[in-house]
């Protein structure tokens, strides 16, 4: 007797637990979801269909069709502003590749111990560092008067360059303060994929050839093409976002040196006021960056097997 009421005690549920304690448990981050991601947008897709200025609330917010869309396409601006991200993208995202590629092939050389966690916990430092503060720090780094880069080349003797006074100046300056950023990145996702491949097959390798470019190109680059094609994803979509660091260091000058396209956006939707016209030049942004997206997994990733 005893033995049955043990067993039906440990059948019956706990009287803490109710039918609806996941719902509860999962509100938060779905509410959280719905707030940050879902309904801005929505919001922006029901606004790129609407004549939307918020400095004229009188006139209403009429819908207007595809009319911003077709503005947008005929906006040469805006494609200048999309080309020059482009330019940038493919100006900093080589060198990020290559110089996280040798770092992370440097860290998976056996027999360093301390220095590889030492180095790992480094690398971590400037992804941790919001894009505001990077800009904040590259306008010191880059000033004309007192900044450091100007300081290291007066050391070896050559003329002082207007950093961000200049348009090529102020595009090399944004674009080498994205690589100090972001090639730890790289370098930890190509770290992890090394560590993926078996000790094994890289110690048989090593026996048949100690030409480190074939050891790179038939059995550790299988293992890299996943993250390769991640970092690919990101980073694009990373850069066809990227405002904060960019306009606290230039506000998108001088001119229009380094207006990329989401600075332009910016400046259309809390400048001019068109949120209608900048939601349209959103939703075209996400769809360019979905497409680039598609292209990188059909062109590069591959299962390992």
């Amino acid at each position: 007797m005893r033995g049955s009421g043990v067993a039906s005690d440990i059948r019956s549920p706990n009287r803490g637990y109710a039918k609806w304690t996941p719902f509860w448990f999962l509100a938060p981050s779905v509410f959280v979801l719905l707030a940050v991601g879902i309904y801005p947008l929505l919001f922006a897709l029901v606004t790129s269909f609407r004549r939307y200025n918020i400095t004229r609330p009188r006139d209403g917010f009429p819908f207007i069709g595809f009319d911003n869309y077709i503005a947008v396409f005929n906006d040469s601006t805006f494609w200048n502003a999309l080309a020059l991200t482009g330019r940038f993208y493919l100006t900093s995202m080589p060198v990020q590749l290559v110089l996280g590629l040798i770092i992370a092939l440097l860290l998976h050389r056996p027999g360093l111990g301390f220095l590889r966690a030492l180095a790992r916990v480094s690398l971590v430092v400037p992804l941790a560092t919001t894009y505001a503060v990077v800009g904040l720090v590259g306008r010191l780094i880059f000033n004309g008067d007192f900044g450091v880069a100007n300081q290291f080349i007066g050391w070896l003797g050559f003329a002082r360059i207007e950093w961000l006074g200049s348009p090529s100046g102020a595009f090399a300056a944004i674009v080498m303060m994205d690589i100090w950023q972001w090639t730890p990145f790289c370098a930890l996702i190509f770290l992890a994929g090394l560590s993926m491949v078996p000790v094994e097959i890289e110690e048989a390798a090593r026996l048949e050839t100690r030409s480190r470019f074939s050891m790179l190109r038939y059995v550790q680059l299988p293992y890299l093409l996943p993250g390769f094609t991640a970092i690919l994803i990101l980073r694009s979509a990373d850069v066809l976002k990227l405002f904060d660091m960019v306009f606290v260091m230039t506000r998108g000058g001088p001119g229009s040196a380094t207006d990329l396209i989401s600075v332009y956006i910016q400046r259309v939707g809390f400048r001019v006021f068109d949120m209608g016209m900048a939601s349209a030049q959103a939703i075209v942004l996400l769809i360019i960056t979905i497409l680039i997206s598609r292209l990188y997994i059909r062109l590069f990733y591959r299962e390992i097997e």
